[in-house]
């Protein structure tokens, strides 16, 4: 089996860094203009089916691509891959968060496993889903080639599952938006063929990125 990982494309969240979890956040201009990016570097490339976030900023990265797909491969949405949920915190800035709710901030950091946002989701909650939904795809799809269009913490948490890591080390890989990583798996083990790679974007104006 071989994913094809990409990150969805840039929000007006992305550019103001804010927490955006699970809120609903569509794509801006710049991040429609790097979906069609994605999709004309996407359109020969054989894809057997496509899974996405149902979040809008996701999904509408992953019609477009399938849209100028040559195969035109089924399109699913799958909530497992939602962004970690991110509670009362969703659509601040991290300075917002350490001005408004310094203790829960610092409860969090110690222990991202088991602590969660004020009415949000551990990082093992989403590990957890996260690897349901990679159990699944190698059950169902032993020998296709999937593309998955979801959203950075997912992707860093299914990275680690793919390899065998504590989630706790997602912070090691940093998927840039609309970025393109693959990973293949073999009996022996899965192997990290491209990783975040954003060479078919033009460089975006300055103070866009």
């Amino acid at each position: 089996m071989k994913l094809l990982l990409v990150r969805h494309g840039q929000t007006d969240w992305n550019v103001a860094q804010r927490f955006q979890g699970q809120g609903d956040v569509p794509l801006n201009g710049i991040g429609r203009q790097q979906a069609n990016a994605l999709a004309d570097r996407l359109s020969a490339q054989p894809i057997d089916l496509v899974y996405a976030s149902d979040l809008q900023r996701a999904l509408e990265t992953a019609n477009v691509i399938v849209r100028r797909s040559g195969c035109q491969p089924n399109l699913h949405l799958d909530s497992r891959l939602r962004e970690m949920n991110f509670g009362v915190w969703e659509g601040l800035t991290y300075k917002e968060i350490k001005q408004s709710d310094p203790a829960a901030l610092a409860a969090w950091k110690a222990d991202v496993s088991t602590t969660a946002a004020p009415n949000g989701e551990t990082l093992n909650q989403l590990s957890a889903r996260v690897q349901s939904f990679l159990d699944d795809l190698r059950a169902q799809h032993a020998d296709k080639t999937i593309l998955i269009v979801t959203h950075g913490g997912v992707l860093q948490t299914l990275l680690c599952s793919a390899l065998n890591l504590k989630p706790t080390m997602y912070w090691q890989f940093h998927l840039s938006p609309a970025s393109l990583s693959e990973i293949a798996f073999y009996p022996a083990g899965a192997i990290i063929n491209l990783m975040n790679d954003t060479s078919h974007l033009s460089p975006l104006p300055k103070g866009e990125g």
